[in-house]
């Protein structure tokens, strides 16, 4: 086959992983804030079979045991690890994903599991970190962040990294993580949805055999990727971090691949990421046991545009804001973070008004033109309630359709403040607090769009609600 025909025949492969993927989704995952104890009866269930077998490598701060899943008697020995970082479960996913695929038979498939079967041996730890997943956090329980602990190696977790490498000795290593989804690609409006990184070794970034493999295979996962995703891939900055083993890793002799799961609009659990991490990690495979990635130009892949921040969750343009009788024109930026709110496994979003003034060069992934409309306070209920649980007793939509979403109670409860929240866009205040101004730095926003006396948008906690529209869990309920 020549060069070119295999070229093609990778995006057609990308294409088919892509479209058979249901086959192989392991059903356990409907969430990304899963945890160690979660997976260990899945993984109990995977040994032995087919081509896999589990073994306990090592365990963590907690005493929390970490597994090893291996396949394949190749030559070639692959190292996949994923949630280095607790809170960065994308790829975790995914691997189970893979495994599934891996334990298939009798579909179109079995060429390519025979090739990468005998070609590889695949070593993968699906959670390196099971006590950050434990706190959904992204350091240890030692409060280190472990890609920041190559050279020191105080986490038990980065002990064992280090040691599968330096036992193993992979050809190629998978840095499995997640990364802010307000990341863009390069200067556009465009999210990136997937990132690459070749890491450097040293401050002067050469580039010796180790690292052009990465950069060979990061433009061919590119390349095969685009169709999926156009226009919504990135790559990170190569600046050299000494600390990191990313960058150690890549010294030590192993080609590293770092792949970074951003933001898919609509797709807040992961679910669509994780699928395109399964075809990039298979496409990946197929790659290096086929050794198709030599083909590949370095120039493509540092033609990948770079990760730029020009990103916010929300951006209202052109909004007339009053204060002191003066009546201004500005853009406003808002950004919904997760918080943890019951041991991690559930989070409420708690909103920021993240920037204010001419934001003409940034992007909103939702994006509101406000020409004509003035940002106001929103109404404040007349009375004080005795508790949140007051309420259900009344009228929410109506008090919204007239703009008050604001409430005094008297006590919250102690143990779980927001138990007794009813799914309504609604912010409580304490009793005699007053609320906040309509806009400023680092407040909630919980404010009003209004043209004249016509209310046109009502925000609570950072999310726009029209009046009597139907609610979501975790946005709303604020409580200051």
């Amino acid at each position: 086959m020549s060069v070119s025909s295999a070229l093609t025949a990778d995006v057609a492969l990308a294409r088919q992983l892509f479209d058979a993927y249901p086959a192989f989704r392991e059903p356990l995952f409907t969430h990304r804030r899963f945890k160690h104890a979660d997976i260990q009866p899945l993984l109990d269930r995977l040994s032995g079979v087919g081509p896999l077998s589990i073994t306990t490598v090592g365990e963590s701060t907690e005493k929390r045991c970490i597994r090893k899943v291996q396949a394949g008697t190749g030559a070639i020995p692959v190292l996949l690890w994923s949630q280095m970082h607790g809170d960065e479960a994308t790829a975790t996913m995914a691997l189970f994903d893979l495994f599934n695929f891996l334990t298939a038979s009798g579909d179109a498939f079995d060429a390519l599991r025979q090739h990468l079967l005998t070609r590889l041996t695949l070593h993968a730890v699906p959670m390196l970190n099971p006590d950050g997943a434990e706190r959904w956090q992204r350091r240890t329980a030692l409060d280190i962040d472990m890609n920041r602990d190559a050279l020191r190696l105080q986490s038990p977790e980065s002990v064992l990294l280090k040691s599968l490498q330096q036992t193993l000795r992979p050809l190629v290593g998978f840095n499995l993580h997640d990364q802010n989804p307000r990341y863009s690609v390069g200067h556009s409006g465009r999210q990136a949805v997937m990132s690459f990184l070749a890491t450097a070794y040293d401050e002067d970034r050469t580039i010796n055999e180790v690292r052009l493999r990465s950069m060979q295979l990061i433009a061919g996962l590119n390349r095969v990727l685009q169709p999926l995703i156009p226009g919504q891939i990135a790559r990170f900055d190569d600046e050299f971090e000494p600390r990191a083993f990313g960058d150690n890793i890549q010294k030590w002799g192993t080609t590293l691949i770092l792949i970074e799961s951003g933001g898919y609009k609509g797709d807040t659990e992961k679910m669509a990421i994780r699928q395109l991490n399964f075809v990039a990690i298979l496409s990946a495979l197929n790659a290096i046991a086929a050794g198709s990635y030599a083909a590949e130009q370095t120039a493509d892949y540092v033609a990948i545009p770079e990760n730029g921040r020009l990103l916010f969750d929300v951006l209202i343009r052109n909004v007339g804001v009053v204060r002191d009788g003066v009546r201004t024109i500005m853009d406003v930026a808002l950004n919904q973070y997760e918080e943890n709110t019951d041991g991690a496994r559930d989070f409420r979003y708690e909103s920021t008004i993240e920037d204010l003034g001419d934001l003409s060069t940034f992007y909103g992934l939702t994006e509101i033109d406000a020409t004509g409309l003035d940002l106001v306070p929103a109404g404040v209920y007349p009375d004080t309630l005795g508790s949140v649980a007051d309420l259900a007793n009344l009228n929410l939509t109506a008090l919204r359709q007239a703009g008050t979403v604001v409430f005094r109670v008297n006590r919250t409860d102690p143990a779980d403040p927001y138990r007794a929240l009813p799914n309504e866009p609604v912010h409580i205040l304490a009793e005699g607090e007053l609320p906040a101004a309509p806009l400023a730095l680092g407040q909630v926003p919980t404010f009003l769009l209004k043209q004249g006396d016509q209310i046109r948008y009502v925000f609570v906690n950072g999310y726009s609600v029209e009046a009597g529209a139907g609610t979501e869990a975790h946005r709303f309920g604020r409580i200051d």
